[in-house]
């Protein structure tokens, strides 16, 4: 943590982590936590996603962002009617991508995929732990606003995993510390990453009964319970679970999406059932909704 005084500055893949100077706590007039959370702003050499003078590095960023929303390689012809560009243009990029190793040509099948050089580029954004850097500052704020405990999972096969944790003062300890993993079905965290996945991928994760791991008298036995469940997380627009984990421990949770509208991460709140009743719960989630789409937004770049 910064003290008092001091100018913290990081640099994120060309953006810049600008806070503001730091100062001793004060009162927060209401709506004022993403005021305070560092901004992500465009450094000041590179240019913007809006300047015309780039044209073909956007059109080569799109070919690669189209590749990877797809299940398998694709034909060249695909890509061009998709994306509206000439033929010409994209065999051209193809070939430099290729060149490059971020694109695969399968010459038998007349399809391209993503290269290796992609998959160690997106290895270097795990290395760099963005996820962790962004969501610690927005849990902060998360739980001085709500009072509450707070923490930021991802989905690791059917399990979840704790990047970050913000303990709440005079709260439980719990045990969603960061690094342990917990079976997806039973957190409120996996339970809202896994109501965004396609029903074929939930059923790969759960194919019989021995995937469904137990931790409390509070279970979820099977598929058909697990897609239940999942549903009334659509519907809700929010995860929650009780005892599941913990007796007496009750959490809500969102998810965070990426550009491509795939589950981020999960921010989830924690809480004891006796001082948080069932008919509060919304209203968390509410708040949770709100940093959820902020960290969404960070994560994007806009």
């Amino acid at each position: 943590m910064t003290a008092p005084g001091k100018l913290a500055k990081r640099r994120l893949s060309g953006y810049c982590l600008v806070y503001e100077t730091v100062s001793e706590p004060a009162e927060r007039s209401a709506g004022a936590e993403f005021e305070e959370m560092p901004m992500i702003q465009p450094a000041q050499h590179e240019t913007t996603r809006t300047s015309p003078g780039v044209p073909a590095a956007r059109q080569t960023l799109r070919i690669l962002q189209f590749l990877a929303r797809q299940r398998g390689p694709i034909a060249a012809t695909t890509i061009a009617t998709a994306l509206d560009l000439p033929r010409s243009t994209v065999y051209r990029l193809l070939g430099v991508l290729q060149e490059y190793g971020f694109v695969l040509h399968f010459p038998e099948a007349r399809r391209y995929g993503i290269g290796i050089a992609a998959f160690e580029m997106s290895s270097g954004f795990s290395r760099q732990e963005p996820l962790s850097r962004l969501g610690r500052p927005i849990l902060a704020n998360l739980v001085d606003k709500i009072g509450e405990s707070a923490h930021l999972a991802v989905l690791h096969g059917r399990d979840v995993i704790y990047l970050v944790e913000e303990r709440a003062p005079r709260r439980p300890a719990l045990v969603t510390e960061v690094g342990v993993r917990l079976p997806s079905h039973l957190t409120a965290s996996g339970r809202a990453l896994l109501a965004t996945l396609p029903k074929t991928q939930i059923r790969a994760l759960f194919p019989d009964a021995t995937a469904f791991a137990q931790r409390t008298s509070a279970r979820i036995p099977n598929y058909s319970t697990l897609t239940r469940v999942l549903a009334e997380v659509r519907a809700r627009g929010y995860a929650a679970e009780d005892g599941d984990v913990t007796d007496g421990i009750a959490s809500v949770a969102v998810a965070v999406r990426d550009h491509a509208g795939w589950p981020a991460a999960g921010i989830a709140v924690t809480f004891s059932r006796d001082t948080v009743p069932p008919e509060r719960w919304p209203d968390i989630a509410e708040e949770v909704q709100r940093y959820a789409a902020e960290l969404s937004r960070r994560i994007r770049g806009i």
